[in-house]
């Protein structure tokens, strides 16, 4: 059953942004990372045309520019959503495009990117509301005051509704469309207040139910536009055949053999690969499959990386004292807590590398001018931004001159931050002098994973004499991420895992004595962000063993965590609602029950499993799966519901199934086929419940995976008395937990 509530009070930081005038329409452009003159927001966007937050038509047309990537998340809709709200605009009129790959003017300005224009870490819908509405009253005064200088009325006397101004006194009203007919935009507008931005109660089109997402129409019709299918005149194929290990170099090849396939035109040996250029993408395919190659893996840094044996290593380095450590989160003295303590609660856990499993593969068509000076992509992409960046390097040349057509993508989940797909078709591109499309087997989109990285975690808690948990440790040891993935993050903040720490404070709980911290593993292997980063392995870890805690001192999972967010009002909401929805405490026959609860960038969760097991097979059976959330100002219900409902199934499939594994540097498994991935057939009831809160939105992308893995887990001892403490609880684990 859908419960949901949109009711907030939201704070707003504002400040100045400029306007530009367009052709035949009225065009506003504001730059995000702060006050921006004309000529510098115009300069900031790369070609000759002018790019700009919303234009308004003569036919009353509204163009909202999306500065975020559309892969599934919805931000199409509701970004767009939020200007059109205050500008008090026609919904029916309003046509939504991508901006350009420029972070000056589009960068998302939360703390987390600082003015970087990437898709990421659920942000996009915190990130930008602010600005966005400022962006709408500013545009909607503009009008206004329009209006009050050709008809000669004082601009109090006008109002707004959708897509029109409005004079009461005389009854005469105009649309938007007429009024970009006539109106000036000043250089400077004054300032917007608190007091000129809509309060919740005056929304029209934020947190409606009947408001369905721009991009589903197109996807259901089977037109919509994803990078995969991308055609351009004059345009090659290309398929690589990726290097099994980052840095591996050809030693034998059998280009004679390939460059006989009927339509293959070039084979070209490269650092990340083989590339079979050819007429059609099953000549290149055709090519690739042909490939006879002897690596040399001697100067690769993964090339001595096997997961079973790198297990070894982590255990010991969990359980050495004098391993180097980084502090990820202190409170009180948790060494001191835990020597004192009357009972020792203690264990470890482990997550193994995820592929992330997008269903559209690595894809890029580049289009390199005959000087090799500029460049042109299609694709679809988590940071276009950093793509022209890095072609720019490349061609030596500026981001300026680098055009990112952005494209929907057919999942992203971190792995489409990385733009590898669009560096080899520019290379190829310059290479041949012709537009290339480069499309990966699904072979070669998981030879070159950028994985979830491998974990293991050791907890101790510390219990008194009255049952209180008065200490907690909790060491990760792991790759670290931000190394790979954020290098300027990673040195800035001294070997700091934004991304891979995430998850492993506990703030939430109250626990007076913490101590969390994490020792660095280096692998050599491409770790990346994955739906749910850090959160999702060290959730798993902590919130299993925080039932372990309950378990060991007698007290029930569902009472614990309420006592231990005795002074968080909206962590006790999502716990007391999921486990009113799933009538928790009530036993039912041949199944278990399990709770989780989860935080993420401010947005708060729990979460409650019903699960059976197979003990023939080992295989568990989730049966139901409740989730309530607390995202604070829904812009969209509906899809708020559908987030949690995807983000479900992510979590189901990766605590069940989803695992990598490592020889000589190089991913064994090849496809789905020994990768398998949750089907239909296995998929459980899914209940959602939103709920209501005062704060501003939250992100929405990744909170419903993060619970999953730790209340299968809890709902698995709660039925059989035995812990399974790896991800995925695959069959074969559950089945020796059992035996």
């Amino acid at each position: 059953m859908h419960q949901d509530s949109n009711q907030a009070s939201v704070a707003t930081t504002v400040s100045r942004r400029s306007f530009v005038e367009g052709a035949a329409a009225l065009t506003f452009a504001f730059a995000l990372g702060g006050v921006a003159r004309v000529p510098e927001a115009l300069g900031a966007m790369p070609g000759a045309k002018i790019n700009a937050w919303v234009t308004i038509g003569t036919d009353n047309t509204v163009t909202i520019l999306c500065p975020a990537a559309e892969m599934g998340q919805g931000v199409l809709t509701s970004l767009p959503l939020i200007l059109a709200e205050e500008l008090d605009a026609d919904w029916s009129k309003v046509k939504v495009e991508f901006a350009p790959a420029s972070p000056k003017v589009y960068g998302n300005p939360h703390e987390l990117f600082k003015g970087a224009q990437i898709t990421a870490a659920s942000v996009s819908v915190p990130g930008y509301f602010t600005p966005l509405r400022i962006a709408g009253a500013q545009a909607r005064r503009v009008l206004i005051d329009g209006v009050a200088n050709e008809w000669k009325v004082p601009a109090s006397e006008l109002s707004t509704d959708k897509g029109f101004v409005v004079h009461a006194k005389s009854g005469r009203r105009i649309a938007y469309g007429d009024i970009a007919k006539f109106a000036t935009v000043p250089a400077e507008l004054p300032n917007i207040t608190d007091a000129d931005l809509k309060k919740p109660a005056q929304f029209k089109l934020i947190g409606r139910k009947d408001i369905g997402r721009l991009d589903v129409p197109s996807k259901v019709n089977g037109t919509a536009k994803y990078g995969i299918d991308v055609q351009i005149p004059d345009m090659v194929y290309a398929s690589v055949l990726e290097a099994p290990v980052e840095g591996a170099k050809v030693e034998v090849l059998n280009i004679g053999d390939v460059t006989k396939i009927k339509g293959v035109t070039k084979v070209l040996p490269l650092p990340f690969g083989v590339a079979v250029i050819g007429d059609t993408v099953e000549a290149t395919r055709a090519g690739r499959n042909a490939l006879k190659v002897k690596w040399d893996t001697a100067g690769a840094a993964a090339a001595n990386t096997d997961s079973d044996k790198a297990k070894e290593e982590y255990a010991r380095h969990g359980k050495n004292p004098d391993a180097k450590t980084m502090v990820e989160y202190e409170v009180g003295d948790a060494a001191k807590a835990l020597s004192g303590a009357a009972k020792l609660v203690e264990a470890t856990y482990w997550s193994e590398y995820c592929y992330h499993a997008q269903m559209e593969p690595m894809n890029c068509v580049a289009k390199v001018a005959e000087d090799g000076q500029s460049a042109e992509i299609w694709t679809g992409t988590q940071f276009g931004a950093l793509a022209a960046n890095i072609i720019a390097g490349i061609l030596k040349t500026t981001p300026d001159k680098i055009k990112v057509n952005q494209q929907l993508l057919g999942g992203g989940y971190g792995r489409r931050i990385w733009p590898d797909a669009a560096i080899q078709a520019t290379i190829l591109s310059n290479i041949t002098k012709k537009p290339v499309k480069l499309i990966l087997s699904r072979e070669d989109d998981v030879a070159s994973a950028r994985p979830r990285p491998m974990t293991h975690h050791v907890l101790k808690a510390g219990v008194d004499v009255n049952g209180n948990l008065v200490g907690w440790y909790h060491r990760l040891v792991s790759e670290n991420v931000d190394a790979v993935a954020a290098p300027p993050r990673f040195e800035a903040t001294g070997g700091k895992d934004y991304i891979g720490a995430r998850g492993l404070d506990q703030a939430l709980y109250g626990i007076r004595n913490v101590r969390a911290e994490y020792v660095r593993e280096t692998r050599g292997m491409r770790v990346h962000a994955w739906r749910g980063i850090g959160s999702g392995y060290n959730k798993f870890a902590a919130e299993s063993f925080l039932d372990e805690v309950a378990n060991g001192v007698g007290k029930d999972p569902f009472a614990l965590r309420l006592e231990l967010t005795k002074d968080q009002p909206r962590a006790q909401a999502v716990i007391k609602a999921v486990a009113e929805m799933s009538d928790f405490k009530r036993k039912r026959p041949g199944r278990g029950m399990g709770i989780a609860f989860s935080d993420y960038h401010g947005t708060l969760s729990a979460g409650v499993a019903e699960v059976s097991v197979d003990r023939s097979t080992g295989k568990i059976k989730v049966h139901n799966y409740w989730v309530a959330v607390d995202p604070g100002l829904v812009i969209q219900p509906d899809h708020v519901h559908g987030q949690l409902e995807s983000a479900v199934v992510f979590g189901l499939s990766a605590a069940l199934l989803e695992e990598l594994t490592v020889k000589g540097g190089a991913i064994q498994q090849t496809n789905f086929n020994d990768y398998p991935v949750l089907r239909m057939s296995d998929l459980p009831d899914i209940h959602t419940k939103i709920v209501t809160s005062d704060n501003p939105p939250t992100g929405m992308g990744e909170i419903g995976v993060v619970a999953v893995g730790p209340a299968i887990a809890n709902a698995v001892f709660q039925l059989t008395g035995k812990r399974i403490r790896n991800l995925p609880m695959s069959p074969e684990r559950v089945k020796q937990a059992l035996a």
